[in-house]
């Protein structure tokens, strides 16, 4: 899978697309999922075009790499998940269930989550 520059994430990141904003900083963007599949369900992206984790981790600089593993716990702590627990998830490639070629990570919180794997 390659980066596309014209995937949905790329067009929220530019302002095409609008989005309901949890956090952002220099690095990450936190937004509510338009298509929610639990109570509270958050997507977590990097500012920078990187396909996948493994991507991200091959070419992302340490700050980035931080910044965005300290934003997914931030982001968690501002939903108020923190106390009852929360899923984070992302997928890698296609047989991983990955739709956007674009990193991002679920956030998902606010009730039960069930069993990783069905």
């Amino acid at each position: 899978m390659s980066y596309d520059k014209n995937n949905i994430f790329a067009k929220i990141l530019r302002g095409e697309i609008p989005c309901k904003k949890v956090y952002e900083n220099d690095h990450v963007l936190a937004f509510h999922d338009i298509n929610p599949q639990k109570k509270i369900h958050v997507l977590v992206i990097p500012k920078g075009e990187y396909v996948d984790l493994n991507d991200f981790n091959n070419k992302a600089s340490d700050k980035e790499i931080v910044e965005f593993n300290k934003a997914i716990t931030h982001v968690s702590n501002l939903l108020g998940a923190k106390e009852k627990g929360y899923r984070t998830l992302t997928n890698i490639g296609n047989d991983g269930g990955q739709e956007v070629p674009h990193l991002h990570f679920h956030i998902f919180a606010g009730e039960n989550i069930g069993k990783m794997v069905s």
